[in-house]
């Protein structure tokens, strides 16, 4: 056998994915395509993102792109930041720069988990936990949301969680859903993942997944678990706020209400543990724009617009759909219950969106928000078609 077993785990969780993205890849060229199925631009990127890297572009020192740890002066602009949205004494030292939020997830991996540990992680929840924890040698298991709503079920996790548990991933505001998870939430979970660290004689750590933090409707607030469970980390990536997912930049971050003795231990291990999973550091160039790209974002009163639009015209036209509360994804059930053959037949009509079988859900579908609004009414046409074609069919 060539490849581990841990390298065939993980190319067998991802190869849905992968081919996927390899297709979205080969579309991007096509002014005809209406592609919704990841959240990528579909316009040029953010002005202040642009201007940003240009002002750190010319170098103003011999080392200005020399090996980059994390930048101090990065960590001490998102310190302040989470201080300001999360109401928690955030210090930098509490920061480690990464490569998005992958680097991030990886970091957390590495840093609190051992081979054979179980992951517990969210169904339906990001299609890439499972592969990430196959190829870090850990085990994921699934903890499935409410069905109706998809709020999360503390009760499901609690089923979950085993001996062998060593962290729990939660998402909020949720991929694929959006749902935003209220503090009474986070304070259940607390209690539960609380009794079962002290029934196991082991501590189950919170792993807070907040990519999508700062893209929420209707004036929904913000709680993070940090807040609630002092064993979280939360991992965070500016690639969706910038709508620049090419560009990676995001953070791993340490709760402070974490004991004196842990927190210091994960501080000191963060800077080596980066070193030895393979420099998962941001570019020298990323991590000198973050003070601007602090105050940089997507237009969510536009997304808002394109959400609406979406939601409206797919309701009436009889979709059952969820109403995203944040991220810029828009999560229903497929016509007939079969969310492969919906898609496909979409795709013959020149629209694409992405099935839930990517998400273990397979009669649901995704799809993204960040496209034009002028994609989106080339397309409603034909989703609202596709819809009244089940109807007449079903009689």
């Amino acid at each position: 056998m060539v490849l581990s077993t841990r390298a065939t785990q993980a190319k067998d969780a991802i190869m849905t994915v992968s081919s996927f993205l390899a297709e979205a890849q080969e579309r991007g060229n096509d002014p005809d395509a209406l592609d919704f199925t990841f959240g990528n631009p579909h316009e040029m990127a953010l002005p202040g993102l642009v201007s940003a890297m240009q002002e750190q572009l010319e170098p103003r020192s011999v080392d200005w792109y020399a090996y980059k740890t994390s930048e101090r002066s990065a960590q001490e602009v998102v310190a302040s930041g989470l201080r300001s949205e999360l109401g928690l004494d955030f210090e930098p030292a509490d920061i480690a720069m990464t490569q998005g939020a992958f680097g991030a997830i990886s970091l957390a991996f590495a840093l609190l988990a051992d081979v054979g540990d179980e992951v517990v992680i969210p169904v339906p929840g990001w299609f890439c936990y499972a592969p990430m924890l196959h190829a870090a040698n850990l085990v994921p298991v699934g903890a499935p949301l409410a069905p109706v709503d998809f709020s999360l079920d503390v009760g499901e996790i609690a089923r979950a969680i085993t001996p062998r548990t060593r962290l729990v991933i939660v998402n909020s505001p949720a991929n694929p859903t959006g749902r935003v998870y209220p503090k009474e939430t986070w304070d259940a979970l607390a209690e539960v993942l609380d009794e079962a660290s002290r029934r196991h004689g082991r501590r189950i750590w919170l792993l807070s997944d907040e990519p999508y933090r700062r893209i929420r409707f209707d004036g929904i607030g913000f709680a993070s678990p940090a807040g609630s469970y002092p064993w979280t980390l939360i991992d965070y990536s500016y690639g969706k706020v910038l709508l620049a997912p090419g560009q990676r930049l995001g953070y791993l971050a340490i709760s402070p209400l974490l004991e004196p003795a842990e927190r210091s231990a994960l501080r000191e291990a963060c800077n080596p543990v980066q070193l030895a999973i393979g420099w998962g550091f941001p570019d020298a160039l990323m991590q000198y724009s973050v003070p601007a790209l602090e105050s940089v974002s997507i237009d969510v009163a536009e997304l808002t617009r394109k959400r609406d639009r979406m939601f409206d015209a797919l309701h009436s036209a009889g979709y059952t759909l969820t109403k995203p509360e944040g991220t810029f994804y828009l999560w229903g059930r497929a016509p007939g219950g079969d969310a492969a053959t919906f898609c496909r037949a979409l795709a013959e009509q020149g629209v694409f969106v992405m099935p839930g079988t990517l998400f273990d859900q397979p009669a649901h579908w995704r799809i993204s928000l960040t496209a034009t609004m002028e994609m989106i009414e080339r397309a409603l046409p034909v989703l609202e078609a596709a819809e009244g074609m089940h109807r007449q069919t079903a009689r």
